[in-house]
């Protein structure tokens, strides 16, 4: 770890939903403005390219069998699904070169080729300050209604990425919840932890907390923001939400935490913002393992075996 300190920027600004070229565009304004304001990572939350299906938790006949209205908004995340390797990642990885940051970012990644054509994976990308894509991470067990949508991931994106401000590392929602997964980024020696969420609510700001302090790493817990107004105007709303077109479904709740479990950026809701936090002390990482270090004097290797499959099963 070469540097002591950090500036994060946490972006709770919605995206343009299901549009990738406006999304994009977005995505570009909020980077640049935050590396303007001294910023050195930058961080969107789950799927923000190019929004989370949060229908799926409102629209009551999105589970139909062969509807529709269904097929065809899981046609438009197809069409505006982020490809790996190809235009938009490297476009973001321009723009962490350009303005000297590291970006992370939730994706729906659409593959459009070789075994897994036609895939939708719900995915987080790290690009360090070269424009490197440093992590390709693909969510392990889309979470319930999810699984509607997205494949299930591998063990290719468990893993950090080494930075000057330590090693960075990220997961997925209800991958939070998962504990040999949260064991796995632990054993990568992780000290800043990007905790994509859909919405920061209670139980996830439990979840966030409980990885910072069980993993005495930093924090970043990202919620997003959606209107009903931004669903896909083919799929039935309930009547409850029919007139209420400006009723936050996703509200943010965004957070900061230090490796103690306490907050250092109080959840933030209702509202859109770039959100900035200074880590004035990563240090703290290695001040807090005296106690707990589940990696290290916690971690029982004689009693306990555990192994991580880092494979390519689901790549391309």
């Amino acid at each position: 770890m070469k540097e002591a300190k950090i500036k994060i920027a946490v972006i709770q600004h919605k995206p343009t939903f299901l549009n990738l070229e406006a999304s994009l565009q977005k995505a570009e304004q909020y980077i640049i403005e935050a590396a303007s304001e001294g910023a050195q990572l930058i961080a969107f939350g789950e799927t923000w390219l190019c929004g989370y299906p949060s229908w799926l938790d409102y629209c009551p006949e999105m589970g139909m069998w062969d509807h529709e209205p269904t097929k065809q908004v899981f046609q438009q995340m197809h069409e505006n699904g982020v490809e790996v390797g190809e235009e938009v990642t490297k476009k973001l990885g321009g723009l962490a070169r350009e303005n000297q940051v590291i970006i992370g970012i939730g994706v729906n990644e659409v593959v459009r080729r070789g075994a897994n054509q036609g895939t939708i994976f719900n995915s987080f990308l790290l690009f360090n300050q070269q424009g490197e894509l440093v992590i390709h991470h693909r969510k392990l067990m889309p979470t319930y209604t999810e699984k509607l949508l997205y494949g299930t991931g591998d063990g290719f994106g468990l893993r950090t990425a080494q930075t000057p401000f330590g090693n960075i590392g990220g997961l997925i929602c209800w991958e939070h919840w998962m504990p040999l997964t949260r064991q796995a980024i632990h054993l990568a020696g992780e000290h800043i932890h990007l905790a994509l969420w859909p919405k920061v609510h209670e139980m996830h700001q439990v979840a966030s907390r409980h990885y910072a302090f069980e993993g005495r790493c930093f924090v970043i817990a990202i919620g997003q923001i959606l209107q009903v107004k931004d669903l896909p105007s083919v799929l039935k709303l309930p009547e409850d939400l029919q007139n209420q077109p400006e009723h936050y479904l996703l509200n943010g709740g965004s957070c900061v935490v230090a490796p103690n479990g306490k907050y250092l950026l109080e959840p933030q809701f209702d509202r859109e913002a770039i959100l900035y936090v200074d880590i004035s002390d990563l240090m703290q990482t290695y001040r807090e393992r005296m106690t707990l270090d589940v990696t290290g004097h916690y971690n029982r290797k004689d009693i306990f075996s555990f192994e991580v499959n880092n494979s390519v099963k689901s790549r391309i």
